[in-house]
């Protein structure tokens, strides 16, 4: 049996939801024999369109009408927005997988930065103008530079 839809979901018979959408109900029909619609059905196989269905078939109106494009032409444009929704719902996934691996690897970090910090003598370094060689107390003049 086909999906049902949820309780409080509208559905519409189908000569309702020819009405909605201004197209004849044999439209309708033909529309769901080609698959670009897929209306749930009652025990005793009505149609009913669902607000997605609906807004499925005025899309189909607004490609045809208005845009003049053909039914085989409809399929393509609607399989690919199908396509495009899962694809970005994909990429919007795999987004958010990366960002919590990112603050994951932050935490790690900084977690061993805290046990090399606390592990490690911080050196200390103290050196006295006489431990400086003469050269380098000079501004560098030395071996190895030419005076000017």
């Amino acid at each position: 049996m086909d999906e049902r839809l949820p309780v409080d979901e509208p559905a519409y018979v189908i000569s309702v939801a020819a009405r909605l959408v201004s197209l004849h109900p044999q439209t309708l029909r033909y529309y769901e024999r080609l698959g670009l619609v897929k209306p749930t059905r009652t025990e005793g196989r009505i149609r009913l369109y669902s607000r997605r269905n609906i807004e499925t078939l005025r899309k189909i109106a607004r490609l045809t009408d208005d845009l003049g494009v053909n039914l085989a032409g409809v399929e393509v444009i609607m399989n690919m927005t199908q396509r495009v929704a899962e694809l970005q719902q994909e990429l919007d996934a795999q987004r958010e997988s990366a960002k919590q691996e990112i603050e994951r690897l932050h935490r790690r970090i900084q977690y061993l930065e805290e046990i090399l910090g606390s592990a490690l003598p911080q050196p200390v370094i103290n050196v006295s103008a006489t431990e400086v060689p003469p050269t380098e107390q000079m501004g560098g003049q030395g071996k190895g530079r030419r005076e000017r």
